[in-house]
């Protein structure tokens, strides 16, 4: 049974759509879904959501909610990150500021000037998760969703002992094509030597 962890999971749309994903798949129908964020009514809110869905899809999936992120991801075999470092009063900073000076940004998360305003108060926090994995969970893999994706998993990989990260897209619903969700699961059950990358042509 898998241990699948979501770092941030207060971002509750987004925790609902990776969820909704991943518990259509039957190699994954009985992981223990771990859920984390420092709000406590937002997580109140995603455990809820998260226990209702596995209850109406009729699974034996396991909902564990943390305030603690070191209890959240102690043992995790999948880490899935996807923070908002100081929410949106950090994010209308990212525009406010170039525009004083004449930058007009639309989407200030990833390049330009609002990227590397995100990056400096989110690698941070990152490196300190990046080291937890290291000492709690160092053979589980961190799926990053939290932009600037270049500078956030590179961050982690050259800043923490922690190498397994990847940053695979922007939206969560990259994630789930054919052969991720089979993947995850059947990598548990090989040695971290037989390891590869997802396929849609083979199964374990």
């Amino acid at each position: 049974m898998a241990r699948i962890v979501f770092v941030g999971a207060g971002s509750v749309e987004f925790t609902k759509n990776v969820l909704s994903d991943i518990l259509t798949f039957p190699e994954l129908g009985e992981s223990s879904l771990v859920l984390h964020d420092i709000d406590p009514e937002r997580l109140a809110t995603a455990e809820a959501m998260a226990n209702w869905m596995v209850t109406e899809l009729g699974l034996g999936a396991k909902v564990e909610a943390h305030l603690d992120r070191r209890a959240a991801v102690d043992g995790a075999d999948y880490v899935i990150n996807e923070i908002a470092v100081g929410g949106h009063a950090a994010t209308r900073v990212d525009f406010e500021i170039p525009r004083r000076y004449g930058l007009r940004q639309t989407i200030a998360d990833t390049l330009g000037i609002g990227g590397i305003f995100r990056a400096l108060r989110t690698i941070p926090v990152m490196v300190g998760l990046g080291h937890d994995l290291a000492e709690l969970a160092p053979q589980a893999l961190l799926l990053n969703y939290t932009n600037p994706m270049a500078m956030i998993p590179r961050a982690v990989y050259q800043g923490t002992p922690f190498k397994n990260v990847v940053g695979p897209s922007a939206t969560p619903s990259a994630t789930p094509r054919p052969g991720w969700p089979r993947w995850w699961a059947c990598r548990r059950r090989r040695s971290p030597s037989s390891r590869r990358a997802p396929t849609t042509r083979r199964s374990c």
